[in-house]
């Protein structure tokens, strides 16, 4: 018999992904890996939850539901300016990406818990609690980013396998970014 899963855990681990994902040195590329991250974790809580989940659907409520998503383009694009450009732009995109997933996932948490569908989802009504839960991601992924153990590490190298697998990222910014997730815990 099968476990059922955490949404915390749920959310924790695709935090994770997004804030490695954040660090792919490449401008753009980070954000491709990242939305697809976030597209995983909006099935995962669906599913979870018993809500219908349509691929294009989450697609869209990923979309519509990054106001955010500006800030995000701008450490990705600062990736660019060689040297510094890319210390910087990797620091603020890891944090920013952690963030915008967490937000992401407390609110279709808390709407899907409430037997709420992708297609009764109003953006409207959660716009300051996304804004506020942006700013506790903020946080989260300061402190999870301090605390990421090995094993974490690992399953994060898996993930990002599956991305590249898929298309999403490839094989040199998974090379890149895998080398990273391996001196952190050499």
């Amino acid at each position: 018999m099968e476990e059922k899963k955490n949404p915390d855990e749920i959310i924790k681990m695709h935090v994770i992904f997004a804030m490695t994902a954040g660090a792919i040195p490449l401008p753009m590329a980070d954000l491709v890996a990242v939305s697809a991250i976030q597209y995983d974790m909006i099935r995962q809580l669906a599913e979870l939850y018993g809500a219908d989940y349509d691929s294009n659907k989450g697609k869209t409520l990923a979309s519509s539901m990054m106001g955010a998503a500006v800030a995000r383009i701008g450490s990705s694009l600062i990736k660019a300016i060689p040297g510094v450009g890319t210390l910087l732009g990797i620091g603020s995109q890891v944090i920013t990406s952690g963030a915008t997933t967490y937000a992401m996932g407390k609110i279709l948490d808390s709407h899907f818990s409430g037997k709420g569908t992708i297609d009764n989802f109003n953006l409207d009504s959660v716009k300051s609690e996304y804004n506020d839960l942006l700013n506790k991601g903020k946080e989260y992924a300061k402190n999870l980013k301090q605390s990421i153990k090995k094993e974490d590490v690992f399953v994060t190298i898996e993930k990002l396998s599956q991305l590249k697998a898929s298309g999403a990222i490839t094989e040199e910014e998974f090379q890149k970014t895998k080398e990273k997730l391996l001196a952190k815990i050499s």
